[in-house]
């Protein structure tokens, strides 16, 4: 499928709260694509939602404060223009081509299917799931109900908007009273544990909602689950194929920002020590997740093993942390896949995805 060295723009940043996170990602990913493939064009989207194009080096992922007017991106949903825009010195647009897009950004305007929305209008391949499974892996409420309609198991939950905490936050007051703490508080809309309070007393509820809803309109409230906290790497299309377990062993309240890329205090148990029966049945539960949310490329499915030996699924990451000590690729390497080969075939899935779509009709007066 490949033909020669391709070139790929690697988009990292983002206007959203986990824009330090997607760096470190970027990083480790521009370290692994061997150049002798790979032309990369580093891209960087500012916080403010700016485009630059960046020097293709390591430095580039560091600092943001050499940025030029002169290296302004403008990237063109025009098919024709086949990517993206650059603004010369003379104020006109410049176009640069490139073979394939791999995005690595977290959280929201990145992987929640905005930006995969503008590469498709642009008919650009891309790595990574599409526009549905990036929307509906990023809501936490939708992604539960796809789960449901595909017989996976979820744990109790609630939701509601900012909208319904502003003008009934008794009735909600109410629904919460019914439940037994701990509690987990989320925004609907976010990643790497940005915005969560877990709730011990029920006089912390209102603050917990209100940090939530700081970061998203839509507010997700889960009851708490005991149990062992298990991860598993997906890899495919159509055809997905998932790792080995891992397991998080937190040292804290519960697996949150500070300790994932912080104090890195839990401890990643590679593979996770359990039965062939359970392990292939984690794996099953992984790439059910991903076809149940439409998963294309990668994505990390969480899950609880409970006492009683019950998986729970409890989220999809459609696009997880991508460092070299990040559980996605230290599954897969586990696994038997090195990090270097795992971003080989990643590619490969975005060109074929590509291609397979091609023949899809777009004009019905067409034969």
């Amino acid at each position: 499928m490949r033909s020669g060295r391709l070139t790929v723009a690697l988009i990292f940043g983002g206007r959203s709260a986990e824009h330090e996170v997607s760096l470190r990602s970027a990083t480790s990913v521009f370290a692994a694509m061997d150049k002798n493939k790979y032309q990369v064009i580093p891209i960087l989207i500012t916080q403010q939602g700016a485009w630059y194009m960046r020097p293709s080096e390591p430095s580039s992922f560091r600092s943001q404060h050499d940025l030029s007017e002169n290296d302004r991106l403008l990237f063109s949903p025009d098919p024709a223009h086949k990517g993206f825009l650059k603004i010369n010195a003379r104020g006109r647009n410049e176009r640069f081509a490139v073979d394939v897009v791999f995005p690595v950004l977290h959280g929201t305007y990145g992987e929640d299917g905005t930006l995969q929305g503008l590469l498709e209008l642009a008919n650009v391949p891309y790595v990574g799931c599409g526009v549905l499974a990036s929307a509906v892996g990023m809501d936490k409420v939708v992604m539960k109900g796809a789960f449901r309609d595909n017989g996976l198991e979820v744990g109790p939950f609630f939701w509601f908007l900012s909208r319904d905490w502003h003008e009934r936050r008794s009735a909600i007051l109410d629904k919460m009273r019914v439940r037994r703490c701990p509690l987990f508080v989320k925004p609907a809309n976010l990643g790497s544990s940005v915005g969560i309070t877990r709730v011990e007393d029920p006089s912390r509820f209102e603050t917990a909602v209100d940090l939530a809803a700081s970061y998203d309109r839509k507010i997700l409230v889960e009851d708490e689950i005991v149990g062992r906290e298990l991860e598993v790497s997906v890899l495919g299309n159509d055809l997905a194929q998932a790792s080995l377990p891992g397991e998080i062993v937190s040292h804290a309240d519960f697996y949150d920002y500070e300790e994932k890329y912080l104090t890195d205090s839990a401890e990643l148990v590679i593979p996770a020590d359990l039965t062939p029966e359970i392990q292939e049945r984690a794996r099953k539960a992984a790439v059910a997740a991903f076809r149940a949310v439409d998963g294309s490329g990668l994505a990390r499915a969480d899950m609880f093993l409970t006492p009683g030996d019950r998986i729970i699924v409890n989220e999809i990451n459609t696009l997880p942390g991508f460092t070299s000590i990040s559980m996605y690729p230290k599954l897969w390497e586990a696994t038997g896949i090195s990090y270097s080969k795992l971003i080989d075939r990643l590619v490969d899935l975005a060109l074929e995805r590509h291609q397979e779509k091609q023949p899809i009709r777009t004009d019905r007066t067409q034969p």
